[in-house]
């Protein structure tokens, strides 16, 4: 940037003042910092003032590490309590597993035992049908000839091609649904998964990372089991569900196979819970003193009752 010519001065002799970049890059620094570094140049600090810092930065640095080592204490003291504590609710846990099993056990030997009692008392026919009507429902142990599915997460350390339409590694409650539908579809007579017989009013969920099979957890590998006729793996490998499944499996990693087996045996499902029929309330004599029951309310005809559950999943 040219400055004008002064007066005075002859104007072939110009001025030439430098402009604020070359100036701002030619002194980066502020004046301000420049004399505040020539006062402490002049002014140097006392060794008194130097003595007099260091106890504070001494007592600061003590402070520091006190609390640390109060902190450090602190966690180390309560780290066994806490493991304590873990494990004394894995104890408990394992405990109430066992009672649960043991608890379990004894049912299932009471019901034999009113099964026993129960055909005793009926006579052979009577005994036969109800045994059958069991099977058929769930609730009765069956044996025979069928097919069990079998799958498992993919391997942690496995090298899975997964694409943009591929599900996860790990098997979803979805994927026991469509097996076990696919089964009955099939012909299957009779389903358990894990140990669990499926019923009329089964469901299989999924609770955070777990799966429940009527409320109660398994843990994989799943196998899903089925007793049926001969003909069941055929119509069952050519399923929807098992050629999704397959897929699933080359592009996840996850683990999927269908093989016969011989005498199966797959137990009785738990006794459902009873829903029973309740008469309606007794509707208020007409206000017209008539003595027709029923004839203030409008309702279909014939409606002296009417079915509602009292409990139940529905």
């Amino acid at each position: 940037m040219s400055a004008a010519p002064r007066e005075g001065r002859d104007p072939s002799a110009r001025v030439y003042a430098p402009d604020f970049l070359t100036d701002l890059f030619r002194n980066p620094l502020d004046p301000g910092y420049a004399d505040a570094a020539a006062r402490r140049r002049q002014d140097p600090p006392s060794a008194l003032r130097r003595w007099a810092a260091r106890p504070v930065t001494l007592v600061v640095v003590l402070a520091i590490g006190v609390l640390f080592a109060v902190a450090y204490r602190e966690t180390v003291a309560e780290e066994p309590g806490r493991a304590k504590a873990r494990a004394g609710l894995i104890a408990e846990i394992k405990q109430r597993e066992a009672e649960t099993d043991r608890l379990t056990a004894r049912a299932d030997q009471l019901r034999e035992e009113v099964s026993r009692q129960r055909d005793a008392a009926l006579s052979g026919s009577q005994a036969s049908r109800l045994r059958n009507l069991e099977a058929g429902t769930g609730l009765g142990r069956v044996r025979g000839d069928g097919v069990v599915v079998r799958l498992a997460d993919a391997a942690a350390d496995k090298d899975a091609v997964t694409g943009a339409d591929a599900g996860p590694s790990r098997v979803l409650y979805s994927d026991l649904q469509k097996v076990a539908n696919a089964l009955w579809a099939a012909g299957a007579e009779a389903v358990a998964v894990n140990g669990q017989r499926l019923t009329a009013t089964s469901t299989i969920r999924s609770a955070g990372e777990a799966i429940l099979v009527d409320y109660r957890p398994v843990t994989g590998p799943y196998e899903v089991s089925a007793i049926g006729p001969g003909a069941m793996r055929d119509r069952f490998d050519d399923s929807r569900a098992a050629s999704l499944m397959r897929e699933v499996a080359r592009s996840t990693g996850l683990s999927f196979g269908v093989r016969e087996a011989e005498d199966l045996t797959l137990p009785a499902a738990p006794q459902p819970r009873l829903r029973y029929a309740e008469p309606s309330v007794s509707p208020s004599p007409s206000p017209s003193g008539s003595g027709a029951v029923g004839s203030s309310s409008p309702g279909p005809a014939g409606s002296g009752t009417s079915l509602r559950p009292s409990g139940g999943v529905r």
